[in-house]
């Protein structure tokens, strides 16, 4: 009875790992299409943080703010300003200059990468030579990844620029909520709720384009960027986490820019270069390889998944 309840958690947590790819996947592409027509880098922050604020705050205030006041004001700001509304705002930013399938390969990519170089600094966490070959894996395809960009236009490779550093910024912010042995969800929840404060001011003083914007679409983003991309992904990686371990949950990542670039196909049009192809694959294998060779800050690091825009 004992394995095949294990089969079954098994099981639900694959389908939960293939659900995670395909929001992420709609997430970017979604965020893609507005920035093209209607909605401003801000608009997307504000509606994703709006949706997963109204998520989290029943959930926060039945259960108290105990939590919450055990990590800190102090030190919910700093995860707040890495992975908070700042975190989207340049990822969204970078999407006004490039394809999402760019953001969909380079901000995970960047994520394994940086929080491996970062544990190696900040814990001297061992790291095995598998997961070495990996990162030089991903940072090969990176690098070859934006080769074109170099070349040509000049926006996309600013583009490629804001998604590398919004990966460095969800690396520093994973490292810290290891440091401070912070409950993900809790985590979490702090960040979202801090990022619903200056929506207000964002309202106010920002650029914005809400009004020429649908009601289905802005209800749509609603749903897309702060329901399903900020509170639902974020269960489904821990559900996957506490089912397979972190290795086996990181194990998804590699999936996302392959399902993204299948749907910005689809529904953008925007079919990556060959060269772009291949680095994508380059990547998914670095990333992969990456984490079947994770130990030391792998095994201890329950951070939530890497959010897009």
């Amino acid at each position: 009875m004992a394995d095949a309840g294990n089969a079954g958690n098994t099981r639900l947590a694959i389908v939960a790992g293939l659900t995670m790819i395909g929001i992420y996947a709609i997430q970017f592409v979604a965020a893609r299409f507005s920035l093209r027509e209607h909605l401003t880098a801000t608009d997307l922050a504000a509606l994703r943080f709006g949706g997963a604020g109204a998520v989290f705050l029943p959930i926060v205030w039945r259960s108290g703010f105990a939590n919450m006041r055990a990590l800190g004001w102090r030190r919910a700001l700093a995860l707040a300003a890495l992975a908070g509304l700042p975190y989207p705002l340049i990822i969204n930013w970078g999407l006004t200059y490039a394809p999402a399938a760019h953001a969909a390969a380079l901000c995970p990519a960047s994520i394994v990468f940086f929080s491996s170089l970062l544990s190696r600094v900040f814990f001297n966490d061992s790291v095995s030579q598998q997961r070495t070959i990996g990162v030089v894996v991903i940072v090969a395809g990176l690098l070859l990844f934006i080769a074109p960009a170099r070349d040509g236009a000049s926006s996309v490779l600013i583009g490629d620029i804001l998604f590398i550093g919004s990966g460095l910024m969800f690396s520093t912010y994973a490292v810290l909520v290891r440091q401070w042995r912070a409950d993900p969800v809790t985590a979490t929840a702090a960040v979202v709720l801090l990022s619903c404060l200056p929506l207000p001011l964002l309202y106010l003083f920002a650029p914005s384009h809400i009004h020429a914007a649908s009601a289905m679409e802005i209800v749509s983003q609603i749903v897309i960027q702060g329901i399903l991309a900020g509170a639902a992904a974020m269960f489904l990686y821990t559900y996957i986490v506490r089912q397979l371990g972190p290795q086996a949950a990181s194990l998804f990542l590699p999936g996302i820019p392959i399902a993204t670039v299948l749907v910005g196909m689809a529904v953008l049009g925007e079919t990556p270069m060959a060269i772009q192809f291949a680095a994508i694959a380059i990547m998914a294998a670095g990333m992969a390889f990456s984490a079947i060779g994770r130990r030391g800050a792998g095994a201890n690091l329950n951070a939530p998944a890497p959010g897009g825009s």
